[in-house]
């Protein structure tokens, strides 16, 4: 499986500083090198303020020996600001990595193999799965942002460019996409593009990692 991505229904909340819907699903397929790998589910649930986002993950052919994955970030959302309270990664024959967030006392806390730990909180500290949410409130408002991630193992730091607006076709349709763009120093790239006219939301994202592995995520089915 991916290491550093999953790309969730959460970005579509923020758009336009529009409430967040109810409900949202979004369908993808993962492709490894060109080749079939998995199913990726993201969902949305939305209410009063309060998040969550669960993404589900099984593989397909020889993928589907890896089992399943599943991850759920929830939290809240107030005036233009997304705040994680609690993450977790959990996949067929591992432990379970998780996060909590205490925004109050600004501690990290998190908890991998037994061991559990807490340090100050990053200002711009979020999960897995909650940072595209938060990626979706950039356009418009600034040209890059950048993102302190939590995994439940450590911290890594992302920075993310507006790189231009593309029409893109996919599965899911065709839209107006504004492209973002990641390099990392350790030359891993990733692209994503979120859909304008559909609030954001990521639609398409490829990630190549630094041994050159390419890894592809694209919607087939958007609902509602």
């Amino acid at each position: 499986m991916m290491r550093n991505w999953s790309w969730l229904v959460l970005s579509a909340a923020l758009a336009a500083h529009a409430e967040p819907p109810p409900q949202l699903e979004i369908v993808f397929t993962l492709s490894r090198n060109g080749s079939p790998m998995a199913e990726v589910v993201e969902r949305l649930e939305y209410a009063q303020g309060n998040y969550k986002l669960t993404e589900t993950w099984k593989g397909r052919g020889v993928y589907a020996l890896l089992g399943t994955a599943r991850r759920m970030s929830q939290g809240s959302l107030a005036d233009g600001a997304l705040r994680p309270r609690e993450f977790f990664d959990e996949r067929s024959g591992r432990d379970t990595a998780r996060a909590w967030f205490d925004w109050k006392a600004q501690t990290l806390t998190m908890q991998y193999k037994g061991n559990r730990a807490s340090e100050p909180l990053p200002a711009n500290a979020q999960d897995r799965l909650s940072f595209l949410f938060a990626l979706s409130l950039v356009p418009g408002k600034a040209e890059s942002a950048s993102y302190t991630i939590a995994d439940g193992k450590g911290l890594s730091r992302h920075v993310y460019k507006l790189a231009g607006r593309e029409r893109i076709k996919i599965p899911a349709g065709e839209f107006d996409a504004i492209k973002a763009a990641r390099h990392g120093d350790d030359r891993e790239s990733a692209e994503l593009w979120l859909a304008a006219e559909r609030n954001y939301i990521p639609v398409r994202l490829i990630v190549v990692e630094k041994d050159g592995t390419r890894y592809e995520q694209v919607a087939i089915r958007i609902s509602p």
